[in-house]
């Protein structure tokens, strides 16, 4: 093993790439898996069956693999996944999936997680997505690529939160977040288009431009979400070079069980 620190518990099982770092005092199960080059913070525990990529930054005192909070729980060998190249600051909490989900707790590629973030049992996250400290998600939430979850956030097990989403401090997601609004509050009330994010992300003018339409189909002409749809579909043959974006947000609209943020 590489640099593990003697005051550091490693457990006999525990697979480690050589080039891994683990601080004082840091606790590693025996069901856990870490890739090359990452990172471990003194009085860390990182414990279940974890699996973390490479290059993964986990700043001290971060509770990683710990059982599901949900009294369903019996012991099942489920998961948490982590993939590589992400930053988890200190005192966050990841637990593992459950039997009553698929049993896995996903986290992707490149996200910045701040301070006292919890991702409870079941939740999928994407890649480069933004969590400011303490933004709390409940089981089984799914969130899409480059969103941002403002601090103090809360989010009700369930909720999906849809890329390119800004996410304001202290809201209360109760709905579905559909992909590329900015949203905040409790209740929680679409505010406009994440136009910031989106140039930042080099969107071209054309489908900024798309974008802003449906927005106004779902949210300023007063139509059903059947006819909002309908109006995305035209959309898509109107303005082609956008067709990603549309089916994006298409397929989410098609997909919510539990209403979206108004």
């Amino acid at each position: 093993m590489g640099l593990i620190h003697p005051t550091a518990i490693v457990a006999e099982g525990a697979h480690l790439d050589p080039s891994v770092s683990v601080g004082p005092y840091a606790v590693i199960g025996p069901h856990v898996t870490m890739g090359a080059r990452t990172t471990v913070g003194a009085h860390c525990v990182i414990e279940g069956h974890t699996t973390i990529g490479a290059d993964n930054r986990i700043f001290q005192f971060s509770s990683l693999g710990a059982v599901p909070q949900d009294k369903k729980y019996a012991g099942e060998p489920t998961q948490l996944v982590i993939g590589d190249r992400n930053t988890i600051r200190e005192f966050c909490t990841f637990n593992l999936g459950t039997a009553q989900d698929a049993g896995v707790t996903r986290i992707g590629d490149d996200n910045w997680i701040m301070a006292y973030v919890h991702i409870a049992h079941d939740c999928v996250l994407g890649n480069q997505i933004t969590m400011a400290n303490n933004a709390t998600l409940a089981g089984h939430v799914e969130v899409g690529d480059w969103a941002t979850v403002g601090g103090l956030t809360g989010v009700l097990q369930r909720m999906r939160i849809g890329a390119h989403t800004m996410v304001g401090f202290a809201s209360h997601v109760g709905k579905d977040v559909p992909p590329f609004m900015v949203v905040d509050g409790n209740p929680l009330e679409v505010r406009a288009v994440n136009l910031v994010g989106l140039r930042r992300r080099d969107f071209s003018a054309e489908r900024l431009a798309a974008i802003r339409e449906m927005h106004k189909l779902i949210y300023r002409q007063g139509k059903t979400l059947d006819e909002a749809r309908a109006g995305l579909a035209a959309l898509a043959d109107d303005m082609p070079e956008a067709a990603e974006d549309i089916a994006l947000m298409d397929d989410f609209l098609a997909t919510s069980t539990s209403g979206i943020a108004r």
